[in-house]
């Protein structure tokens, strides 16, 4: 069976993804697929980077985007969700002739297409989540250490209650392994492309600033003030995480303004290095990602026309587990 060609489009916060994706798309006749966890929900849009108008080429074409708005704010969208989703929007757009092209950096997300994740266990229990609801935060925190010594969500947001009870949840579901890989091959029935963007670190520590105070100058607050008076909780907003969930809590005055602008800047550049992290495993789990400046767009696509025509590629030039995030100079 020959294998579906997809070109996957990732990289660090800030860093000229979707631009990127687009020209390759309008390039090779391609459609966008958005693997980025708050993209799929309605309404959340500034925040969450939608940047719908780069869709939109000069000349007034516009490049398909699929998994963007497919669900409202209040709806617990999943891993195993998208999965299917994205599974769904490939084959749909092979079967059209036309070039999948995968871009976002929830590396999670993309990991699971990558490697074809085994997802086991059904639906949450009602009434298992109510009981859970019920307890105080410090009980969810001593259930899922019991659960999960070490977790990650204990040591990054011990108090976002959405997510304690939901990886209380995942583990309850499969105590062995709430996401189990198949024997860490990749997909079977895809063949990959991976093209990475990528900036200098102070490059990057500039652009997320700049991009960071846009987005608040265009509206970002105004945004968040919408969506509660639309019915979104501040715990719902919250669980959204980085923009979400500062702008939350100084809406609801427990931060100044400067005080939610300080601490998001340097969450949003801890979340850079936690991509990277990502990343890195990537590369050490046997997937070649091909890095470029977002301004050595002819290289990359010159490379991805040589994936496409099924001629050999050459082995990355750089790595980015050589690095921090990002080369630290030119």
């Amino acid at each position: 069976m020959k294998k579906i060609k997809i070109a996957v489009v990732t990289g660090p916060t800030a860093t000229g993804k979707t631009a990127f994706a687009v020209r390759l798309a309008a390039e090779l006749d391609g459609e966008i697929i958005s693997a980025d966890s708050r993209q799929v929900y309605r309404g959340l849009d500034i925040g969450s980077g939608k940047d719908i108008g780069e869709y939109t080429l000069p000349s007034g074409r516009s490049i398909p985007v699929h998994l963007i708005d497919k669900v409202e704010p209040d709806y617990p969208y999943n891993l195993a969700e998208f999965m299917r989703d994205c599974h769904a929007a490939v084959a749909s757009i092979h079967e059209r002739g036309r070039l999948p092209v995968i871009c976002g950096g929830t590396a999670l997300y993309l990991d699971s297409i990558l490697r074809s994740y085994t997802l086991r266990g059904g639906a949450p229990d009602p009434a298992g989540r109510q009981a859970k609801r019920e307890l105080s935060t410090e009980e969810l925190r001593r259930l899922l250490a019991d659960r999960e010594p070490g977790s990650e969500i204990l040591k990054r947001e011990p108090d976002n209650r959405i997510r304690l009870i939901r990886r209380i949840e995942q583990l309850e579901e499969n105590p062995d392994q709430a996401l189990l890989r198949s024997a860490n091959e990749l997909h079977p029935e895809y063949d990959f492309l991976v093209l990475g963007t990528l900036r200098t670190r102070a490059e990057l520590h500039r652009r997320i600033e700049q991009r960071l105070d846009a987005r608040l100058a265009d509206g970002m607050l105004d945004e968040a003030v919408r969506l509660h008076e639309q019915g979104v909780s501040w715990e719902r907003l919250e669980f959204f995480g980085l923009e979400y969930r500062y702008m939350a809590l100084h809406l609801q005055g427990k931060l100044t303004f400067q005080e939610m602008r300080d601490q998001l800047l340097i969450k949003i550049r801890q979340f850079a290095k936690r991509q990277d992290s990502w990343f890195r495993n990537m590369e050490r789990n046997g997937i070649p990602i091909y890095w470029f400046s977002p301004d050595d767009f002819e290289a990359a696509l010159s490379l991805t026309r040589q994936f496409l025509a099924g001629q050999p590629l050459p082995e990355p030039e750089f790595r980015l587990s050589e690095t921090f995030y990002g080369p630290r100079s030119q």
